[in-house]
């Protein structure tokens, strides 16, 4: 009975809603026509919601520079152009040489020095250009119609200028109110009061200097190495490039050795290149150089 009585209620209802019997249709979905096309208006519905307080916009943060980013490599990265920074070297007495070196190191002597100031870094391709530029200098290798400084220098402004003679370097030192350092400044300021064998000690390690070792295979920007500097805070005194002197390539007092290459034919030059080994960068090791060499691992620094 309750099944039949449920068939005859679903059966009523079906025919009482295709009669159009009064029921409310349900609301279609705005702007939607009913199945027989007569637009049917939809009731709106209205929600009172309370409106929130409106926040004040949080404040807007003050932008943080972005870094430079540091290019990938091994090599440190160094300040600009930097030919004014010079390091005071105090007067007094220290050992030059070394009676465990080569030939012309020998002997060890004390010597007496005045107080005097010499480069931090090495002269640089950027302050080359400037004295280039404001004086109209031609190196000597420029006027043989070989490859210049400027060839080595692209890209390369903290680099340490090469390809200039010693009379491209005494030049420069005098148009910048200075000078080449004697060998004599240049190893006090190398060795300082103790007389190391290496700027930063006694016991050789590549990772302080731009050498053989380093595998570079040409310069790197002055002061890339700062473990590697000197007592007094002189930097690149072993590898990178050899450094003009001042002198003459002499026999020391009381040296018994004799050389074909001692006189006024060679300028002193010290330091070593990037391709040199160890032990040819300690800071006693002398080498004789024709003053018209102009090479790619061979610049300079400024005393006065």
């Amino acid at each position: 009975m309750k099944k039949s009585y449920l068939i005859s209620l679903v059966v009523f209802l079906a025919l009482a809603t295709s009669c159009g019997g009064g029921g409310t249709p349900a609301p279609s979905p705005a702007g939607e026509e009913t199945p027989g096309g007569a637009a049917v208006a939809t009731p709106t519905l209205v929600q009172i919601v309370p409106t929130p307080t409106p926040k004040p916009p949080p404040p807007t943060p003050t932008p943080i520079p972005t870094p430079t980013p540091v290019p990938a490599g091994t090599e440190a990265p160094t300040a600009p152009p930097v030919t004014e920074m010079m390091v005071e070297i105090p007067a007094g007495e220290f050992t030059m040489g070394n009676d465990g070196g080569d030939d012309d190191e020998k002997p060890a002597h004390t010597v007496p020095l005045e107080a005097f100031e010499i480069d931090m870094f090495e002269v640089t391709n950027a302050d080359f250009a400037k004295f280039v530029e404001e004086t109209g200098h031609q190196t000597e290798a420029e006027k043989a119609g070989e490859s210049g400084w400027r060839a080595y220098a692209e890209g390369k402004d903290n680099h340490p200028v090469v390809k200039v003679t010693w009379n491209d370097a005494d030049a420069y030192c005098q148009w910048a109110g200075k000078r080449l350092p004697t060998e004599a400044e240049w190893e006090k300021a190398a060795r300082g009061e103790e007389g190391v064998i290496y700027p930063w000690g006694n016991e050789w390690d590549p990772a302080k200097a731009n050498t053989k070792e380093s595998g570079f295979r040409g310069t790197v920007a002055v002061g890339s190495f700062a473990e590697g500097a000197s007592p007094y805070g002189v930097f690149d005194m072993a590898g990178n490039v050899w450094e003009w002197m001042a002198d003459w390539y002499q026999s020391y007092p009381d040296s018994t050795y004799q050389s074909e290459y001692f006189g006024e034919k060679f300028k002193v030059t010290r330091s070593g290149g990037w391709f040199q080994d160890a032990d040819l960068v300690t800071t006693s090791n002398r080498s004789a150089t024709v003053s018209s060499a102009a090479n790619d691992d061979l610049g300079f620094r400024c005393a006065r």
